[in-house]
């Protein structure tokens, strides 16, 4: 099983994203008040990402209308696991983001996807904080995630293992880590972000290979196995932070896609925050 997951490791047919509603400047949470965000850059961002995964790679892409009640709604990963033909709803750890599930729910529904809801009242869970290597998950706990949250995504994806990484100085584990690749762990080279993986090296029974870059922002990737593309990679742009994009171009065998992500980084958001990524089989 572990084998022919690796082999479609990144393999993805559809994308979910979601429009940036215009409370998103004034309302969005964020970790430390800082630089004002430019709503318009923002949303010009946002589009040529979505346009790259549309017309670039060729995703079904299904845009999600943005809702002024819900500042932080285009941030899809936090509220949605998908692996393989199952999705788990998750209970995001800030309240305020709690009724962004309803949209996601639907849209899911609409895939057919086998969807789960997580209904306990104890449980917390962000996507962000979930690091899914085709082999096992790492589950970070943090501020937003807790032990119950973990447990529940664990009974949901019980194919595989799923072990906890504590998260302290982070909003996220992947606020300073991703999957390059198959087998290929993005990391940031923070003390924090280093103790983060050892502490995965430490967990897991698997050798991964590690691609360390100098900013832990920067770590956020997001690796696609795409028919007639092979392996793709979108990763920050070298204006934004030219020594990690140094590293990137070192991967010869992917197709480097470099993307801006200035102003939602802003509020905490990276790359991966901006999309949750499904792989439908074709129907025969």
């Amino acid at each position: 099983m572990a084998g022919l997951t690796i082999s479609s490791f990144g393999k993805c047919t559809h994308a979910i994203v979601r429009a940036i509603p215009n409370s998103l400047g004034q309302l969005a949470l964020r970790q430390e008040k800082g630089k004002e965000l430019d709503l318009a850059r923002a949303q010009r961002e946002h589009e040529l990402y979505i346009g790259v995964l549309k017309n670039k790679l060729g995703l079904q892409v299904i845009e999600l209308p943005g809702d002024e009640s819900l500042p932080d709604c285009p941030f899809v990963e936090d509220v949605a696991v998908v692996c393989e033909e199952t999705a788990l709803i998750t209970r995001p750890g800030a309240p305020s983001r709690r009724k962004e599930v309803e949209e996601m729910k639907r849209a899911l529904e609409d895939l057919q996807l086998n969807v789960v809801e997580m209904m306990d009242e104890n449980a917390t869970l962000d996507g962000g904080d979930v690091l899914f290597t085709g082999r096992e998950f790492f589950v970070g706990l943090s501020k937003r995630t807790n032990q119950r949250g973990a447990e529940i995504l664990a009974d949901t994806f019980k194919d595989y293992a799923v072990s906890t990484v504590p998260v302290s100085n982070f909003l996220h584990l992947k606020s300073f880590c991703s999957m390059a690749g198959p087998n290929l762990i993005a990391i940031g080279s923070s003390e924090a972000a280093q103790k983060a993986l050892k502490t995965m090296q430490q967990m897991s029974d698997h050798r991964y290979d590690k691609l360390t870059v100098p900013d832990d922002a920067a770590a956020n990737c997001v690796y696609l196995n795409i028919p007639n593309k092979g392996h793709v990679l979108l990763h920050r742009a070298p204006e934004e932070y030219p020594e990690s994009a140094k590293i990137y171009e070192k991967l010869k065998d992917h197709m480097l896609i470099p993307i801006a992500n200035t102003e939602l980084e802003k509020v905490d958001a990276l790359l991966s925050c901006c999309s949750v990524l499904i792989y439908k089989k074709l129907e025969q």
